[in-house]
Parts: C-alpha cells; structure tokens; sequence
C-alpha cells in the first residue's frame, strides 16, 4: 500500500522544492494527498506547484497556500526575486489553489486519518506549527514527519552555517514542531551538503523527453547558483528520498532543540543523546550513502515510473 503524503513547501527559492515534488511524483510508493505552501508570495510559490502538477497529469491532487511570514515576524522574509522565472507563464495566473487555507488542511487530513499522513516538511515550519497549535493531537496522530532543516555540524564539518536556512526563517516555528512529541525524522545540512545533481544528470531527466521531465531539467539549469557551480545540492529531494528508502541514510536517536536567542546561535539545532527523563521520538540523519542517494534520486527522476 502506498504511504499518504503531504508535501508542504517553499517551491521556487531555491530549485531543489521543485525536484523533490517531481521525485515524489515519480516514487509509486507514495500517493500525494495535498500540496501546502509556506512563507512569501505564497499564491506564486502554490501556482508553480500547480503547473507542475498539471504537467504530470496529477492535476487533481489539492493545492492549499498558508503562512507568509513567520509566526512572529521578527525575521524579514527572504525572497531571492527568481521564483516562477521559467516555468510560469502570463496565463498562469489562472491557475489558483483551493481555498482551504494549508494549516487547517494538514490538521484536518491528519486527523480524519491519524497514524495514516505522512508529512514532508520541505520549507520553514510555520504552516506546520500552526497546524499543531490549531489541533494539539496532530502531533501525536501523525504517521510521520520529515523534515529537511537544522544543522548538527559535528566537528567535522565546521564549514556548516550555525543554523539553517528552514530553521533560521522561523525559528518558533521550528521549536514548536521539535518540541511536540511527532515522530519525527530531520535531514539536515551535514548530509543534504553532501548529496549532488550535476549538467550530465540533468540532461539524463530532459531526455525523459515529458513535460515534466522538461520543465524539471529547465528549472534546475535556471538556478543561479548550478550556473556558477555546476552543480546544486538535492537537500529536499534527499529528505524525500528517505521516506521510500530510508536505509539511504544513517539515523541515530536525538532529542533536538532549537536556540530562540542569541547574538550568534539564534535558530541553531541543539542535539544531544535522549536522557530517561527526557525522551525523544526525533532520528537525525548523521551520514548518507553519496553515491546510492544521488544515483537513486536521479533514476527515479528519469525513470517513467509514476505514482499510482
């Protein structure tokens, strides 16, 4: 049986929103049951998901928009200006969400069917605790959650920010989600750095020769910084990836806490060993198979497989 998913997103920042939502398109595991939007020009962030999925032929898959800033607005929203360049048309400004708004869809799903979602939080954690703080049992009610967010930055691995780029755009949002008792697996920085799609990958998806293959590849080719580098890092389709093979990747028990102050660690992911009096229901992903996760993210995205 398929496992249910919510996919809730910050599509179009940076290109790898867009390749996780094409990876779980393409993964017959999974049966994606809505799309929620976070943070900015959220209608932009949900029509780009919507053209994405007409492309598919997953048109009838929901689409909801929520939170554009973070719970207290103390940070300014970061918005690179390139969102929709590519992919959007004039015309798609015809294409319009459900009005639903995503927070009160994720509770509603969640709690209809508890122990059933399966919830890949992809964006900075406001829709998710908003859906938590609306309805306190979705917390517990939830098959799962995974999140691509936080940096462990061990000592091996002092090129790593203090905190992430999810984590830091609403960091209590991000301790409300942490602290909530989900069953909760988090892909950080330490390993999604280390996991890569490069020009001759990218060409493998355009000839897959669909219009999602196409605008996929375009997409990632449009990406500022695969332009200067040659390559960008897969954080959320990795994080993705680890629902459908979570042998990817190596996870170790860890009760996370996220710094709400500080002149240098606000927004940092504190982790440290569950205590007896302090038990944890978070996994870290502490190191990933390079080699298997790009290859088997890059297969699927090429592959003809697709969700049933």
């Amino acid at each position: 049986m398929a496992t249910r998913v919510i996919l809730d997103t910050d599509i179009g920042t940076d290109v790898d929103d867009c390749v996780a939502l094409a990876l779980t398109l393409r993964s017959p595991e999974l049966r994606l049951e809505g799309v929620t939007c976070v943070y900015g020009d959220v209608l932009l962030r949900a029509r780009m998901v919507l053209k994405l999925l007409r492309l598919s032929g997953c048109g009838h898959v929901p689409v909801m928009t929520g939170a554009r800033r973070p719970l207290l607005g103390r940070v300014p929203v970061y918005w690179a200006g390139h969102e929709g360049r590519g992919l959007l048309e004039p015309e798609d400004d015809a294409l319009l969400p459900d009005s639903e708004p995503a927070p009160d869809f994720i509770a509603r799903k969640v709690m209809e069917s508890p122990g059933e979602i399966h919830l890949i939080a992809i964006g900075p954690l406001t829709n998710v605790a908003m859906a938590i703080l609306r309805e306190p049992l979705v917390a517990e009610s939830l098959a799962h959650l995974t999140i691509m967010g936080g940096v462990v930055r061990g000592p091996e691995r002092l090129d790593l920010p203090y905190a992430e780029h999810n984590i830091r755009c609403d960091p209590e949002a991000a301790h409300i989600v942490l602290s909530s008792g989900a069953p909760t697996t988090l892909v950080p920085l330490d390993v999604t750095t280390q996991v890569r799609i490069r020009p001759e990958d990218v060409e493998r998806i355009r000839q897959g020769g669909d219009e999602l293959d196409l605008a996929v590849a375009r997409q990632i080719e449009l990406y500022p910084p695969f332009g200067a580098r040659g390559f960008t890092y897969l954080h959320d389709p990795l994080a993705a990836a680890t629902v459908v093979r979570p042998d990817l990747v190596e996870l170790v028990e860890a009760r996370v806490d996220v710094e709400l102050a500080g002149t240098h660690s606000t927004a940092a992911t504190l982790a440290r060993t569950p205590l007896p009096e302090e038990p944890s229901r978070t996994r870290i992903a502490v190191s990933v198979n390079i080699a298997e996760a790009e290859r088997f993210i890059v297969d699927r995205l090429a592959s003809r497989a697709r969700r049933m």
